[in-house]
Formats: structure tokens, sequence, C-alpha cells
């Protein structure tokens, strides 16, 4: 429980700024600065309910509660999000990308692992566990790295030279990778298989947003504008137009396919809104049955 407790954070939230919780998800709860305060939290919520029940003494409570919560911002930074683990020193997003922030290849033994312990009152299975989780995320280091020198071969062949380039493990695994890299203008999105050999799956590109170019109409001291700078922040400038929608903005490191410029989540901005008026937050994460049929072939191929 205490290892779940930072992501309470999803209950900072406003009805009327909808990227309120952009700011404050993975802020302050998962800085390594907040780990003490956490699990003193933790520990004092859950010893009269659980610690005390069963015989520990608070330090004991305190010791588990801690040591819980400090694994939290931890994992969440092997995820592609953005963690703050500098808060309030730092605002930098760190993303090690190396898991994705679901995968059944990860969590099910490890689930497995940790209930046979319970159930046998065994501690070698639990160490088993974490010896499978270490080794998981030790082979995402290398299948990101495998990713990303693809990646810049791919660029090199093209002509390019990238001032930024990312590969992102796709949804629920550590094959098939999404890799962005940015040149002078635009962003180019491809999606490569690795595998005991590397597959690539051609993309597309996206022209770099530029608000003054791209929104020519908006007020620079508007609310909408300054929603964009926040977003631009969130997403770490990975901004572009979104393709077939000229007044919404798409955050391109995620999608539901690997290969495409459409993201999973993007502000859309209106050009009668008052100057108070926020952007509207807007998620697409619904896949339809060609889209799961792309990313199996892309997967099992």
């Amino acid at each position: 429980l205490a290892g779940m407790a930072p992501d309470l954070d999803v209950f900072i939230r406003s009805s009327t700024d909808p990227l309120l919780f952009l700011e404050y998800h993975r802020q302050f709860t998962h800085s390594l600065l907040f780990i003490p305060i956490g699990g003193v939290l933790c520990a004092a919520i859950l010893h009269p309910l659980l610690g005390r029940r069963r015989g520990l003494s608070f330090q004991l409570t305190l010791l588990y509660c801690t040591a819980g919560y400090a694994t939290h911002a931890l994992l969440d930074a092997c995820t592609s999000y953005g963690t703050l683990l500098l808060w309030p020193f730092s605002y930098e997003r760190f993303s090690w990308n190396n898991v994705s922030v679901i995968d059944p290849l990860f969590t099910v033994p490890l689930a497995l692992l940790v209930g046979l312990s319970l159930g046998g009152r065994s501690a070698w299975w639990a160490r088993l566990g974490l010896v499978w989780a270490f080794l998981y995320l030790g082979a995402g280091v290398v299948q990101r790295d495998r990713a990303e020198a693809f990646g810049r071969a791919l660029a090199a062949q093209r002509g390019h030279t990238p001032q930024r380039l990312e590969a992102k493990p796709s949804f629920g695994n550590i094959l098939l990778w999404k890799v962005v890299y940015e040149t002078d203008t635009e962003f180019y999105v491809d999606a490569v298989r690795s595998g005991m050999e590397l597959s690539l799956f051609p993309g597309g590109s996206a022209t770099k947003l530029v608000v003054a170019r791209d929104f020519p109409w908006l007020d620079p001291n508007s609310q909408q504008a300054r929603d964009i700078e926040r977003f631009r922040w969130f997403s770490s400038d990975y901004l572009a137009v979104e393709p077939g929608d000229p007044n919404r903005i798409t955050d391109i490191r995620y999608s539901l396919l690997p290969n495409e410029i459409r993201g999973l989540w993007s502000i859309e901005l209106d050009p009668d809104a008052s100057e108070q008026e926020h952007v509207r937050y807007v998620t697409s994460r619904r896949a339809d049955s060609s889209t799961l049929d792309a990313f199996r072939r892309m997967l099992f191929q």
C-alpha cells in the first residue's frame, strides 16, 4: 500500500483547469526528497490499521512503509511518462524508457512469485521476484539502446543529424519500440521491432510546433497561450499540430501504433475562446480492430 501511495496525486485536479493534473501527477509525491515524509504518513495511517494487528512495532512499520514508498518513483522513472525525482530543486522529468507503464511480462511473473512467497511463507520466492524485476528492467535497457542505435543509423541513412532521439517501448512489451527524432524543423516517427534481428516499420514526419506560425490568431497573453507552454513542459517540447485537425496540438511521443504521429493525448484550442478560457484536453486511447491487428502484426511478425 505504501508503494502505491504516491499515485494518490491523481486526485489533484480541477474541473476548470484540465491541465492541472499534468503538473501534479508524478510531482512532489514522487520526489526523492519526499520519500521519508511519505513513509511517515503511510506508517501513521497503516500502523493502526495493519501493522499493530500483525504485531509490528511502529519502527518496523515505518521501515517497511518507507522502503515501499521509495520504490515507487524509481520504478516510475523507468517508464516513459516522466517523473520529477529532484523536485523542488529541478522540474526535469526523468524517463529512462526501459519499460512500458503497463507490461504484463514484468508484472504477472512478479505477482505470482510474491503470491507464492506469501502462500508458502518462504522468502525465496520473493527473492526470485526481485531477481526477475532487475533482469527484466535490465533487458529493457539493452532493448532501448538497440532501438536507439537503429534509429540513429536510420536518421543518418536519410541524411539527418538528429538534435534529439529517443526510443520508447510500445504498450505492454519491450520488443516493439517507438523511435522519435528531431531535426531543425521536423519530428520523424518510426517503429522498430527489436528481436533477434531489428525490423523497421516506417512512420511519418510532422512539422515542429511554432505557435506564431500555426496559430496566428492566438493572443500570446491569453490563458490558451499559457496552457500551450504548460503542455510543452509536460511533453518535453515534442509538439506538433495534429494531422487533420489544425486546432489541436499533439504530444507525438505516445501513440496507439508506435509508427503513428497522432498522439494519445492532445490539447485543442478554440479561436472564439475568451482570454481567460483554458484549452480542452483530449485523449485518443480507443483502438479499433484494424489498429489492434496492425499492432499484433508488428509485434508478432
